[in-house]
C-alpha cells in the first residue's frame, strides 16, 4: 500500500484541521482531494510529505512512517504545493541541477523532464521571466524529478491556460499509471477526466470516499425548483423518492432524487395540490459537482 493514513487529527490553536483522517491508496490510483478552501487539503498534504507533524494518528508512505522517518520518505516523494516555491533568479535548467543534486539524480534525466512538462522551448530563461504557468510547471518538474513512487499535488494546474491544462492533465494520467497520485483542485471536470477515485473533505472530516465509477453508475436526479411562494421542508420530503433537500434561498429548493424515472413530473403535481405555481425548475443528473455542493454547502 503506497498511502496509509490513520486516526490523522491536527489542531492549530483552538481549531481543528483534521479530525480523526483516515485513508489509504494504492500504487496506480489516481485520487482526487476535494473541499473548500479551509477544509484541511494542503495540512493533510503538509503532513504527508513530513512538513508538519500531526498531533496525533499515523502516515505510512511505502510502508515508511512519514513521522518518524520523514527524510527517508521525502526521497520517494513528489510534493508540488499550493504556493509553488522556486527560486525566481535561477535559470530553469539551473534549478532543476540543483534539485538533481539533492536528490542526487543524474543530470541526464533532467532534459526528458523538461520535455515531458513541455518546458523546451522555455529551459534556457531565468524562472522570473516565466509566466505562472510555466513557473507551475517548473515546480511539476522538481516533483517528478527523482521519479518518486508518489506524488502529493496541490492545485496542480493553477495559472495555466486551457491548452496547458489538457497536456498537464494528460502527464498526470500517464503518472498514475505507475504511481499513486493525490492532488487537490477545485475544479471538477478536472477530477472526472484524470482521477479514479475521490475523496470529498470539510472542516477536517472526510465525508465521501468513493471510485469515481461508483458516482457515476447511481440513479440519483438533481432538481432546482423556485415556487412562487414559501413552503415548509416536511411538504418538500413528503416527495416520493427524495433522499436529500436544501433550501438554497427563499423560495428555491435543491432536491435530489433517487429513482431511474423523471421526477418532473411529479414536483408539477406536488406543485397543483398545494397551490403552488413553479417559477423555475432545472433538472440535471446527479455528477460530481452537484455531489460536491450537495456535501460541503
Amino acid at each position: 500500500m503506497s498511502i496509509k493514513v490513520t486516526s490523522v487529527s491536527k489542531i492549530y490553536k483552538n481549531q481543528k484541521a483534521l479530525n480523526e483522517v483516515s485513508f489509504s491508496a494504492d500504487k496506480g490510483q489516481i485520487i482526487g482531494f476535494l473541499g473548500p478552501n479551509g477544509a484541511g487539503k494542503s495540512t493533510m498534504m503538509k503532513i504527508l510529505t513530513g512538513f508538519i507533524k500531526p498531533n496525533s494518528g499515523e502516515v505510512f508512505v511505502d510502508e515508511i512512517d512519514v513521522l518518524k522517518n520523514p527524510l527517508e520518505a521525502q526521497k520517494i516523494i513528489g510534493y508540488l504545493p499550493e504556493h509553488n516555491p522556486l527560486y525566481t533568479d535561477m535559470f530553469v535548467r539551473e534549478y532543476l541541477q540543483f534539485q538533481a543534486s539533492i536528490y542526487k539524480v543524474d543530470k541526464s534525466e533532467i532534459e526528458a523532464c523538461i520535455e515531458k512538462v513541455g518546458l523546451t522551448e522555455e529551459a534556457h530563461k531565468k524562472i522570473n521571466q516565466l509566466s505562472k504557468g510555466y513557473q507551475q510547471r517548473v515546480g511539476l518538474a522538481a516533483a517528478i524529478l527523482h521519479n518518486p513512487k508518489v506524488l502529493i499535488l496541490d492545485e496542480p494546474t493553477t495559472g495555466l491556460d486551457p491548452n496547458q491544462i489538457v497536456e498537464i492533465r494528460e502527464l498526470i494520467k500517464s503518472l498514475g499509471k505507475e504511481k499513486t497520485v493525490l492532488f487537490s483542485t477545485h475544479i471538477m471536470q478536472e477530477v472526472e477526466a484524470v482521477c479514479d477515485r475521490v475523496i470529498i473533505i470539510k472542516k477536517g472530516e472526510i465525508l465521501i470516499d468513493k471510485k469515481l465509477s461508483e458516482l457515476k453508475e447511481n440513479n440519483q436526479q438533481v432538481i432546482e425548483v423556485t415556487f412562487d411562494s414559501k413552503i415548509e421542508e416536511q411538504f418538500v420530503n413528503s416527495l416520493p423518492n427524495v433522499i436529500s433537500y436544501k433550501n438554497n434561498y427563499e423560495n428555491t429548493w435543491y432536491i435530489t432524487f433517487e429513482s431511474t424515472e423523471d421526477m418532473r413530473p411529479k414536483i408539477f403535481d406536488f406543485a397543483q395540490e398545494n397551490g403552488l405555481k413553479i417559477l423555475s425548475l432545472n433538472t440535471q443528473n446527479k455528477n460530481l459537482e452537484t455531489l460536491f455542493r450537495e456535501v460541503t454547502v
